[in-house]
């Protein structure tokens, strides 16, 4: 894995949900970390993997140890990498893509389905400042479900046991156990007990 300067200067920011500036030192290492995102996905994208190798990759990616019980189904891509944690028992179906800058936290047992996309930055409104990048993390708690092709907008937390209803937009907090469908994605129910 290479060494990418200010990297853990950048995630410091991140984590706490500072702007980052267009040009700033900041803003190049996120540019090196990307380009290590792309690398490391076009290897996992660009042929078959086992199951084991695949955990290997997203390792790498992440930064940090993908558990055991991690799967994913190729193709993946993430913009970053460095801003993703995965509990265990999570599952990604394919195509799913995650622009990670203000962190994803997948919690354990989370099934997470086709084409889903996950974005945790806004550019600032301003067209003078559009290349500032404002950070907001996503959190999805413990054995949420996402149908396919779910999009969740940045600072958006998804309660445990909570199903996001194919084609939805989170624009907003999803309570835990809620069933939410639509654009954008609204609450139509519960999850059953049991």
């Amino acid at each position: 894995m290479a060494t990418i300067d200010g990297l853990d200067a950048l995630l410091t920011a991140l984590n706490a949900g500072e702007s980052i500036p267009g040009g700033s030192p900041h803003h190049a290492a996120m540019h090196a970390a990307s380009q290590e995102s792309l690398r490391i996905t076009a290897e996992i994208n660009g042929q078959y993997h086992s199951p084991d190798e695949v955990r290997s990759l997203m390792s790498e990616l992440t930064g940090s140890l993908v558990p055991e019980s991690f799967t994913l189904f190729p193709p993946f891509s993430a913009d970053f990498g460095k801003n993703i944690r995965f509990g265990e028992n999570v599952f990604l179906n394919s195509g799913c893509r995650f622009q990670d800058q203000g962190g994803i936290d997948i919690g354990a047992g989370s099934l997470i389905g086709h084409n889903a996309v996950i974005t945790t930055l806004n550019h600032d409104m301003l067209p003078s400042r559009r290349a500032d990048m404002h950070p907001a993390r996503v959190v999805i708690g413990e054995g949420v479900w996402f149908g396919a092709n779910v999009t969740v907008l940045p600072g958006v937390s998804i309660g445990d046991g909570a199903v996001v209803g194919a084609g939805a937009v989170v624009t907003k907090d999803v309570p835990a156990g809620a069933v939410v469908v639509g654009v954008p994605a609204k609450q139509v129910g519960t999850v059953p007990e049991g």
